[in-house]
């Protein structure tokens, strides 16, 4: 007994063919478009920008600026004139703005050497639609200042911040620095055996109110802080080398400089095994506490001749030094009602529970 529409094997494998094929075949539909090598929305739209001009695809830049300004004189929304007998878009003055509009668009297009070999490769390759559409908005939406002046610009604007902000916190640290008594005193002492106080409160002709004498005798303090206190780490006197600009300008000498500092002491202590001077055994301490060289510089001397006498530049020196940190500060908590109270807050309390307390 036969079975009514029972499929061939042939039949079958034609449909495998069919739903393998399908989707390649649907997709190419999808992005098939006509090939016509105008294409409304770009450039000049249906409408051939050399014929517009007058112009043949040979035509130089002077021939295309001419026949531009010959035309837009002619189709200018303010003085256009139809003439008698004259035919084309330009009988109404709506039509010659719009002819105006028409001709600057294609001097646009052709006056530009880059915008012209796009356009020109757009009508010898019509087929390549999407491609066009990324050539001509990529160059309408590109800024039209150069990147280098706006990196310049930044640069520089970042800079000038940089140094008005690190001037403004060392004029706070010297300002600070002439209330705490220690520094205040000794510099008043220096301002007198300099007689700078007693040129401040001269009289006669000269002579000022209170304010002003206070005020001088202020500056005067700042100025000898400035000059005999060193200050170090993140509130030092601003230099000019420290500014972005001048890092970036200074960043090719400072990495041959590392490339050579590095070379040299692979050469002289991995190689030779000559002994750490001062200087590289204080590198190698302050590589081991992960501290930048502001902050290491700001450190006390006295410090610094702890490290060098306890020999942290050994690695289990550094350890056995590390372990005692630890230890003092446990110890310094410990001891601490603020942390006290901390940890019984941090048990009995804890940071997950709300509590409502009545004033």
């Amino acid at each position: 007994m036969a079975i009514p529409f029972a499929p061939s094997r042939g039949a079958g494998a034609a449909n495998r063919r069919w739903v393998v094929l399908l989707p390649p075949l649907l997709l190419a539909l999808l992005l098939s478009r006509p090939a016509a090598a105008l294409v409304e929305g770009l450039y000049c739209g249906t409408r051939d920008c050399y014929e517009v001009l007058g112009v043949s695809r040979m035509a130089s830049k002077a021939e295309i600026a001419r026949a531009y300004r010959q035309l837009a004189r002619r189709y200018h929304p303010d003085r256009y004139r139809p003439e008698p007998g004259e035919e084309g878009p330009g009988l109404t003055p709506q039509s010659a703005e719009e002819a105006f509009l028409l001709v600057a668009t294609a001097y646009e297009t052709l006056k530009d050497e880059e915008t012209r070999k796009d356009y020109d490769y757009m009508l010898d390759h019509p087929e390549e639609y999407y491609s066009h559409y990324y050539h001509y908005y990529s160059r309408r939406l590109a800024p039209k200042v150069d990147v280098r002046v706006v990196i310049l610009v930044s640069v520089c604007a970042i800079s000038v911040f940089q140094f008005f902000s690190w001037w403004n916190s060392y004029d706070k640290t010297i300002s600070y620095l002439a209330t705490v008594p220690k520094y205040r005193i000794q510099a008043m002492e220096i301002a007198k055996q300099q007689g700078l106080l007693r040129k401040a409160k001269e009289k006669g002709r000269n002579k000022k109110s209170k304010e002003e004498v206070r005020d001088e005798e202020e500056n005067i303090i700042k100025n000898i802080i400035k000059s005999k206190i060193d200050i170090k780490g993140g509130y030092q006197k601003p230099q000019m080398r420290d500014l972005l600009l001048f890092q970036i300008l200074l960043a090719p000498f400072h990495l041959c400089s590392y490339v050579v500092w590095y070379c040299r002491w692979i050469y002289n202590f991995n190689i030779k095994g000559k002994e750490y001077g001062e200087e590289e055994r204080l590198y190698i301490i302050r590589k081991s506490m992960k501290m930048s060289k502001s902050q290491f510089d700001s450190l006390e001397d006295h410090q610094k001749e702890t490290f060098l006498k306890r020999e942290l530049w050994i690695k289990e020196n550094y350890e056995v030094y590390k372990q005692e940190q630890e230890e003092e500060l446990k110890k310094r908590l410990a001891n601490d009602p603020r942390w006290k109270r901390y940890r019984r807050w941090m048990k009995n309390e804890g940071p997950g529970r709300l509590t409502f307390v009545d004033d």
